[in-house]
């Protein structure tokens, strides 16, 4: 569990902090993210929670994103991995970039998954639609470990899931 914390840490490093917040509609929502964005800078780890777990249940992609984050890193939480997938996917479904590549991440490297390229390039290349440039080297990395029929599986998931999502 310790590996899965460090080369996360090690990719969130990689990762620019540019996050795009995905606020709820109400001020009241946006208000609550900040503080607990507020309480994790001063290492107040429990008040984070308090304030992200609520919005993160009522489908806020970036506080689910946060949340998935304490529990791969043991944030104020035990570690988690399982619980830290569960976050990101309810965030990466939402079109967070960030939390589709700690998805893909996951998936890539059978961290409480099942190791699955296919499922770990779909993420991938979602995720580099939506991010930084350097987000498509991600999938571009991991296409030289596959066959030209699991690249073409994992395209094809991506458009399904842009489809149904409308992007």
């Amino acid at each position: 569990m310790l590996l899965m914390a460090d080369n996360l840490l090690r990719l969130m490093i990689l990762l620019p902090f540019t996050a795009v917040l995905f606020l709820a509609a109400t001020p009241a929502a946006a208000q609550d993210f900040y503080e607990g964005r507020k309480a994790l800078e001063r290492g107040d780890y429990e008040e984070a929670l308090q304030e992200w777990r609520p919005l993160a249940e009522q489908g806020h992609p970036e506080a689910q994103y946060r949340l998935g984050l304490m529990y791969a890193h043991g944030r104020g939480l035990t570690v988690d991995e399982g619980e830290a997938l569960t976050w990101f996917k309810k965030s990466a479904e939402q079109g967070h970039a960030e939390a589709q590549v700690l998805l893909g991440f996951m998936y890539e490297h059978g961290t409480a998954v099942a190791r699955n390229y296919v499922m770990a390039h779909k993420w991938y290349s979602l995720a580099a639609r939506l991010g930084p440039e350097h987000f498509k080297t991600y999938s571009e990395s991991l296409a030289e470990r596959m066959t030209s029929d699991q690249i073409a599986e994992a395209l094809k998931l991506a458009r399904e899931f842009m489809e149904r999502h409308g992007q």
